[in-house]
């Protein structure tokens, strides 16, 4: 089959022009409002875990001026276009995209992702479980979608990165609310939880988690975000944030 050139994206109102695979899995409004829940004021080391393109870590960026971002993704042909991106974008001084399995130790350390060396994770983890989902025969749709290890797996690996302290930032499923709590058990505490809902009245389809590793504090359940309302568009715009968890130095 016949390879269809990356397709250039505006995010954040044209703030950022994006390249993605014509085909598969595209980045949108779920890297919008991880980035979104990034503290304007956050500083230091950060890693975007399954970073693809690099959309929620380049946003991130957009907003945090102090931020230095490692975007670390599985897939060449991502981690290359990511590599594009953040040239294209002007931010080869505080960016990189590095390639690398995050489920093994070994492939981290080869990469130079040290345990316990970030100030901040930003993460939008693949949704599905390997073991009761239908995966695509796409490999790269597969990869993107699909979790070889489950959430725990996955949420163990990305805060081993993260220091004593450290902010952690996730988007997923609202229905996937018990394995996310079974995730930051004895990992992450002061966990922060705010509902995605399309429409009032409906169920929420996404969850924003934070948490601090180390940290014992309770668990808050925010009030909702809605989408399709003039505050959503302002934060798909870039000229808003979304008030999850405040920063805090080292």
């Amino acid at each position: 089959m016949a390879q269809t050139s990356p397709r250039p994206d505006a995010f954040l109102g044209g703030r950022l022009t994006l390249r993605q695979p014509s085909a598969g899995h595209r980045a949108g409004t779920d890297a919008v409002l991880l980035a979104a829940c990034v503290p304007a004021g956050a500083g230091g080391r950060a890693v975007d875990v399954g970073s693809g393109v690099g959309a929620a870590g380049l946003s991130a960026l957009a907003r945090a001026a102090g931020l230095d971002m490692a975007c670390v993704e599985i897939d060449p042909a991502l981690v290359s276009l990511c590599a594009c991106n953040i040239a294209e974008n002007g931010f080869p001084g505080r960016a990189r995209a590095i390639e690398a399995d995050i489920l093994k130790a070994a492939s981290r350390r080869a990469a130079g992702l040290a345990d316990g060396s970030f100030d901040l994770v930003i993460t939008n983890p693949p949704f599905l479980d390997r073991k009761t989902a239908r995966v695509s025969p796409d490999a790269a749709r597969a990869r993107a979608h699909v979790a070889e290890g489950g959430l725990e797996a996955w949420m163990k690996a990305a805060l081993a990165l993260l220091r004593p302290g450290g902010l952690f930032l996730m988007i997923h499923r609202a229905d996937a609310l018990a394995d996310i709590l079974v995730g930051a058990k004895g990992r992450i505490g002061e966990l922060r939880l705010l509902p995605v809902h399309a429409k009032a009245g409906e169920p929420a389809v996404r969850l924003l988690v934070s948490g601090r590793k180390g940290s014992r504090a309770p668990l808050a359940l925010l009030p909702p975000l809605m989408l399709h309302t003039p505050e959503a568009e302002a934060i798909h715009r870039g000229e808003a944030g979304i008030g999850l968890a405040a920063w805090r130095s080292r």
